[in-house]
């Protein structure tokens, strides 16, 4: 149930609704903040996935579109391989986006953590278009274990406040 309301949250941000991002920054510095209002200039269309699709939200706007899942926890590295469901799932993820050319981002949120709590990973995902191989080579992979299982390290991830700069900088 719980997994829900950052998805919401998550869509707020990213469709720049003010309120939502005025509370999600209480703790941020002010760099993170305004990482956060860049998303003002040109904001997404998010709708949630349906169960089907395998992702909880898309996001698109002019000039790029991603497929979101959205993970939270109070442990900062994530496994996975703990439900074979979501191993299934980033399997998916890839083949979809490996057929539509599309970047998967992994949204991470680290509950009880100050400051920005979001982090961003995508996957590996070949014959991608010149933007989306720039935008995949710049953030940070979902990793694989020495048992070829897939983790987030939440600490290796793209601050949340830092990939929107980067989508600014990019594509603005």
């Amino acid at each position: 149930m719980a997994q829900g309301k950052y998805e919401r949250e998550l869509k707020s941000i990213l469709s720049s609704d003010e309120e939502t991002i005025d509370e999600v920054t209480k703790t941020c510095t002010e760099e993170e903040k305004e990482g956060y209002y860049q998303v003002k200039d040109i904001p997404f269309m998010v709708v949630r996935g349906a169960g089907s699709l395998g992702v909880d939200l898309v996001a698109v706007r002019g000039d790029v579109s991603f497929l979101i899942e959205v993970k939270s926890s109070k442990k900062d590295v994530l496994y996975l391989s703990d439900q074979k469901r979501l191993t299934e799932q980033a399997e998916k993820i890839i083949e979809i986006c490996t057929k539509t050319k599309l970047l998967p981002i992994y949204a991470y949120r680290l509950k009880g953590q100050r400051g920005d709590k979001w982090r961003v990973f995508t996957l590996e995902i070949e014959g991608l278009s010149k933007k989306y191989r720039i935008l995949n080579r710049k953030l940070p992979n979902v990793k694989k274990t020495v048992h070829d299982n897939y983790k987030i390290p939440w600490e290796e991830g793209m601050p949340l406040s830092d990939f929107l700069s980067y989508l600014d900088r990019l594509l603005g």
